[in-house]
C-alpha cells in the first residue's frame, strides 16, 4: 500500500536521500540512459500509428490509463520497494505528473497531427536547452565548458536532420497552434526533469515516477468522453498494439529509467541524450514508413553523437579519478 506520512499513517522514518552514488547505476549508466532514448524514438512512429484510429486526447488517455494500471499492479506486488509518500508532496506530485506528463503528451499528440515530423522534432529539440537554463536557475547547476560546447553541437545536428535529413517540406505547419502546443510540450518536458531532480532527494526513481503518474493522471478524468468508448471499441489489433507499446516501453520503462539516470547525473548532462532521439526516429521511420534519408542526415547524426561524447567525457574522467 502507498504510505502517506502524516495523512494515512503515523510519520515513519524515510530512506536516505536517493541522490547518493549507486555503483550499479554508475556501472550500467550507458544502458540505463540508452534504453529510454530508444523507446522514445520508437514512440514517434507508434504515435503516428495510434492517431490513425484515435484522436489525440483519447490516445493520451488510453496510453496513460494503461500505464496507471501497470503501476498499481507493481505497487500491489512489491509495496516495500516504494518510499513513504509525504502529504506535503501530493500537490507537487500531481503537478509534476499532470503538467510534465499529461500536458506534454496532449501537446505532442495534437502537434503531430498538424505539422511535419521534422518541424515537431526541431521544436522538441529545445528541451535540453530549456533544461540547462532551468537547471542553472533552479538547481544552481553550473554550465561547464563541455556542456556549453556539446549541447549546441548536438542541437546543430538536430537542426541539420530536421531541415535537410529527410524528403518533404521540413517547415510544414498547418496551424500555428500546433507549433505552440509542441513548444509547450518542450517547456513542460524540461520542467519534468528539473522538478523530478529535486524530488529525487526524498523518493526513489520508481516511487517518484509511479506517484507522479498516479496523481497526475487524475487530471485526465475531465477529458473522458463517449468518443473514447466508441474509438476503443473499434480499435484494430494494430491500434491496440500501438497503445500497449506506447504504455509499456516508452512510458513505464522509459520514464522510470530516466529518473534512475537522473539520480546519478545532473539534469544538464542527461538532457543532451535527448538529441539522439531524432536520429533514431528517422532511422526507424525509414524502415517502417520508407521515408527517404539524405547524406546530410548522416552528417547531422555525426554532430549529435559528437556532442554526446563531449558532454559525457567529463564524467568519464571524473570516474577514473574517483
Amino acid at each position: 500500500m502507498i504510505l502517506i506520512t502524516g495523512f494515512l499513517c503515523p510519520p515513519q522514518p524515510m530512506a536516505a536521500p536517493k541522490n547518493t552514488t549507486n555503483p550499479f547505476t554508475q556501472k550500467y549508466f550507458p544502458l540505463i540512459i540508452l534504453l529510454p532514448i530508444i523507446f522514445w524514438a520508437f514512440a514517434f512512429p507508434f504515435i503516428k500509428i495510434g492517431l490513425e484510429e484515435l484522436n489525440p486526447i483519447n490516445l493520451t488517455i488510453m496510453r496513460l490509463f494503461t500505464v496507471c494500471a501497470i503501476f498499481l499492479f507493481i505497487i500491489l506486488i512489491i509495496p516495500k520497494k516504494f518510499s513513504a509518500l509525504h502529504k506535503k508532496d501530493i500537490i507537487p506530485l500531481f503537478l509534476l505528473g499532470f503538467v510534465g506528463v499529461v500536458i506534454y503528451h496532449f501537446g505532442l499528440n495534437f502537434g503531430e497531427q498538424y505539422m511535419s515530423a521534422s518541424a515537431a522534432s526541431l521544436i522538441i529539440a529545445t528541451i535540453p536547452v530549456f533544461t540547462v537554463i532551468f537547471a542553472t536557475l533552479v538547481l544552481k547547476e553550473k554550465i561547464t565548458k563541455k556542456i556549453a560546447v556539446g549541447i549546441p553541437l548536438s542541437l546543430s545536428g538536430v537542426v541539420v536532420i530536421s531541415l535537410t535529413g529527410t524528403s518533404g517540406n521540413p517547415f510544414e505547419i498547418t496551424y500555428i497552434s500546433a507549433a505552440v502546443a509542441v513548444l509547450i510540450s518542450a517547456l513542460v518536458g524540461a520542467g519534468y526533469t528539473i522538478v523530478g531532480k529535486k524530488l529525487l532527494q526524498r523518493y526513489s526513481a520508481l516511487s517518484l515516477t509511479v506517484y507522479a503518474f498516479l496523481f497526475g493522471c487524475l487530471g485526465l478524468l475531465p477529458f473522458l468522453s463517449p468518443s473514447l468508448v466508441m474509438e476503443a471499441a473499434s480499435l484494430t489489433w494494430k491500434g491496440w498494439g500501438a497503445v500497449l507499446f506506447l504504455a509499456v516501453l516508452p512510458t513505464v520503462v522509459g520514464y522510470v529509467l530516466w529518473y534512475v539516470a537522473l539520480e546519478v547525473r545532473t539534469a544538464s548532462e542527461i538532457s543532451v541524450f535527448l538529441y539522439f532521439i531524432p536520429v533514431l526516429s528517422t532511422i526507424i521511420s525509414y524502415f517502417l514508413f520508407h521515408e527517404t534519408i539524405t547524406w546530410l542526415f548522416l552528417f547531422g547524426g555525426a554532430l549529435v553523437i559528437l556532442g554526446l561524447i563531449i558532454v559525457n567525457k567529463k564524467h568519464s574522467t571524473k570516474a577514473e579519478r574517483g
